[in-house]
């Protein structure tokens, strides 16, 4: 009847309208604001883990050069320290303040403790409160930094369309290692072209200094993007179920009722994260100290011979970002897991040849699997949690595994060798922390093209809506039952009625 086309082209519309067309202007915006600003932290860290060296001279010039080494090591570490607290504080205003409100406040808090770290007088000027005033900009770094990774991917995954998500995700990787890349080549000019008693004067100061104009840049970057469709859909909600008086499944937990609800999701991550940051952190913080002070290199050659590898690994993430919209996270990541572990002795082998070209190709191999882990942990780790709690279990999990695992990935491996005497000891660390990645891949939930959950699906034109509405039945990327857990209900109320009438009729008869 006419009555009945009309009420189901009603329905048929009210689908279309619930999925989640992207204005593409924002995500550009989005991209730009997040990349920028992971660029600018990355930058930071990278700097000062290059000048660790000059800065321990710098603040405890009276103590023995082993005193300052363990000193510039220890306050690099500090950083790492302070990231869980970030992440448990910041990833829950995240999920009730906003995602752009935090993390334009990271990025403020992380220019600011860098910038200052290069106004701040040394132990000549000040004494003891120099290292001291050093270790409090050193854990404010690292607080922000705890909220800036589980920001930026919460942030860009849900912005990002469904068929797409690898890849603009992986961007922020990019991003990453491009402003490691980018402190990393700043240092190694400033030592080509300055004297070393110019740099240990006041040319270090200058990276850090720097670090105020580009954050201004990325500031205004992320201060011109909106919060993300699903937060404002899953606030719209909460507020709707509190005017309903009634309480709200999907409204942000606290830090123990999340870890009761997710905690087998939180573990997965914190393993994949383990793992993939072990061969990472290997490549760029324990790198430059295993060329030098095991394979004999100079200071700057130890800099200069990652950097190239660096770049061109920062230029391939987004391809297997990419890759994963169209095989599967899963695939890649085991792609990252396995290669690890396969290429974790026959890197170091190469390195430890001792001729440039091997040790290019040590560190080509060691970039590999970094490659493959890194570019989809953006896009696979979000997928984990629901909106209302993503950013606060993106929190917890990343920044536990990065303390525990990266930041520690120099000091545990160079212990290693120097317990075993064995240069190959980091290749077995490697090559055990992947194989736990890879048992974490095995449970991990595929996520590839398909809506994060506590969201609706995603696209980038009002003709892929009316599709995806059109095909929704057969679409193997839909999960009606989870998107509608109405339906469920609705069909369980159904059956058991169904039941009660059966059983009536048997009594009856």
């Amino acid at each position: 009847t006419r009555k009945e086309s009309s009420a189901a082209s009603d329905v048929y519309k009210r689908q279309v309208d619930d999925v989640t067309v992207v204005d593409r202007p924002m995500l550009r915006r989005a991209v730009a604001g997040t990349v920028v600003g992971n660029l600018m932290e990355w930058y930071d860290i990278g700097v000062y883990g290059y000048l660790a060296v000059i800065i321990g001279r710098a603040f405890l010039p009276d103590a023995s050069a082993g005193a300052q080494s363990l000193f510039s090591l220890g306050v690099f570490a500090v950083t790492f320290v302070a990231r869980p607290l970030g992440g448990v504080v910041l990833g829950q205003l995240g999920d009730r303040l906003g995602r752009q409100r935090v993390l334009a406040f990271t990025l403020i808090m992380m220019a600011a403790a860098t910038f200052l770290i290069g106004v701040l007088p040394d132990f000549s000027v000040i004494g003891i409160w120099a290292p001291i005033l050093l270790i409090v900009l050193k854990l404010a770094q690292g607080f922000s930094t705890g909220g800036e990774y589980a920001g930026a991917t919460t942030f860009i995954t849900e912005y990002a369309p469904d068929k797409s998500r690898g890849f603009y995700a992986s961007l922020l990787d990019l991003g990453s290692y491009m402003g490691f890349a980018i402190g990393a080549a700043f240092v190694s000019i400033l030592q080509l072209t300055l004297s070393a008693e110019t740099m240990q004067g006041f040319a270090w100061r200058i990276p850090f200094l720097v670090a105020l104009p580009l954050g201004l840049i990325a500031i205004y970057f992320r201060l011109k993007i909106e919060d993300t469709p699903a937060f404002q859909e899953a606030q719209d909600a909460a507020k709707r179920a509190a005017d309903d008086a009634q309480a709200s499944p999907d409204a942000p937990k606290g830090v123990i009722a999340l870890i009761r609800a997710y905690w087998r999701e939180l573990l997965t991550a914190f393993v994949l994260v383990a793992a993939a940051n072990t061969v990472g952190y290997a490549l760029t913080s324990y790198m430059p100290t295993y060329l030098t002070g095991t394979l004999g290199y100079d200071e700057v050659h130890g800099t200069l011979l990652t950097l190239p590898v660096l770049v061109a690994m920062a230029l391939c993430i987004p391809l297997t970002g990419k890759l994963s919209d169209r095989i599967g996270r899963k695939r890649v990541l085991f792609i990252g897991s396995i290669s690890a572990v396969v290429l974790a002795v026959p890197s170091f082998l190469f390195m430890m040849h001792g001729e440039i070209w091997s040790t290019l190709l040590g560190l080509v191999l060691l970039a590999f699997p970094v490659t493959f882990y890194v570019a989809n942990l953006a896009s696979s780790l979000p997928a984990l949690f629901p909106t209302s709690s993503r950013y606060g279990g993106m929190g917890i999990s990343y920044n536990l595994a990065v303390a525990l695992f990266a930041g520690t990935a120099p000091v545990v491996m160079e212990a290693l060798v120097q317990l075993t005497g064995s240069s190959l000891a980091p290749a077995f660390y490697v090559i055990g922390t992947s194989v736990a990645g890879f048992i974490a891949v095995i449970v991990l939930k595929e996520s590839a093209r398909r809506p994060l959950p506590g969201a609706m699906p995603s696209v980038q034109t009002i003709e892929e809506a009316v599709e995806l509405v059109e095909t929704q039945e057969e679409n193997p990327d839909l999960d009606l039952d989870e998107l509608f857990p109405e339906r469920v209900a609705v069909a369980a109320d159904a059956e058991g009625e169904a039941d009660a009438q059966a059983k009536g009729d048997v009594d009856r008869a």
